[in-house]
């Protein structure tokens, strides 16, 4: 890749999972990176795995002035970002009546706050140069909420869903700045131990009609949507039909659902 063609692409999230597999994907192609999270000694492991352009910015996505702070030190290295992928994550296995008022802030503060305050940090810049690439990583359960220990995290990619697609609409006369949605299905990293799953599901194997994803094939399509942008991008595309099947008649999908 040419100095021409390289991106400056900011991913939060980036000390493991998706974010650190895109960040490491990436790099392997000779993108500069800005990679951000809160857990320095694992961020540093992954930038030093993700070539000599990437730098780390230690940072709380729920917190404005640290999203501030990581465009603050892509401009000050780069000069401009052309990408910004909002990846960070967390969830908590709590059906609906057994969330307590902290665990419910907690996951609307890392799964929706710190994409809005992405949004607002960086798009304004996109606005100044007249181009960029915003993408949110949202999850199939933001559109088809069927496993209800997820209650609050589907509700919050729901969230995503929508304040992508609205973002979307409002820049249309900016051709240039695309706004896109990544919708995975279920995805082999720590994310369902940190939640408290109550399986682990492993690459490759089949749960129900759905095959788990690696994190290095999540990172591989979303590396193609940086460069053949799109609004939503299902990981896999079989998560289309899902959704599809799923607003058909949502009371017959439950049912299959809780005989499943």
């Amino acid at each position: 890749m040419t100095e021409l063609t390289q991106k400056v692409v900011v991913i939060t999230g980036a000390s493991s999972g998706i974010g650190a597999a895109l960040a490491r994907n990436l790099g392997a192609r000779g993108d500069r990176l800005v990679l951000a999270a809160r857990r320095e000694a694992l961020l540093k492991k992954v930038a030093s795995d993700s070539g000599a352009e990437a730098i780390t910015v230690v940072a709380d996505v729920t917190k404005r002035k640290d999203v501030e702070k990581i465009r603050d030190a892509a401009m000050a290295k780069f000069g401009h970002v052309d990408v910004w992928v909002s990846n960070a994550g967390y969830a908590t296995g709590k059906k609906v009546m057994d969330l307590t008022d902290q665990e419910f802030q907690e996951i609307i503060d890392v799964v929706l706050k710190s994409v809005f305050y992405g949004m607002q940090t960086i798009v304004p810049h996109f606005q100044e140069r007249g181009e960029g690439h915003l993408i949110n990583v949202s999850s199939t359960l933001g559109r088809v909420p069927i496993v209800s220990f997820r209650s609050v995290y589907s509700a919050s990619k729901a969230a995503v869903n929508s304040l992508s697609s609205n973002l979307r609409m409002d820049l249309r006369k900016y051709p240039n700045i695309k706004v896109s949605t990544v919708l995975p299905g279920m995805v082999d990293t720590n994310f369902h131990a940190v939640a408290g799953s109550p399986f682990r599901p492993k690459a490759g194997e089949k749960v129900g009609q759905a095959v788990v994803m690696s994190a290095e094939q999540v990172a591989e399509q979303i590396a193609n949507l940086i460069d053949h942008p799109v609004p939503e991008l299902y990981i896999p595309a079989g998560g289309a039909e899902l959704a599809k099947q799923y607003f058909q008649d949502v009371g017959a999908f439950e049912e299959r659902m809780a005989q499943w």
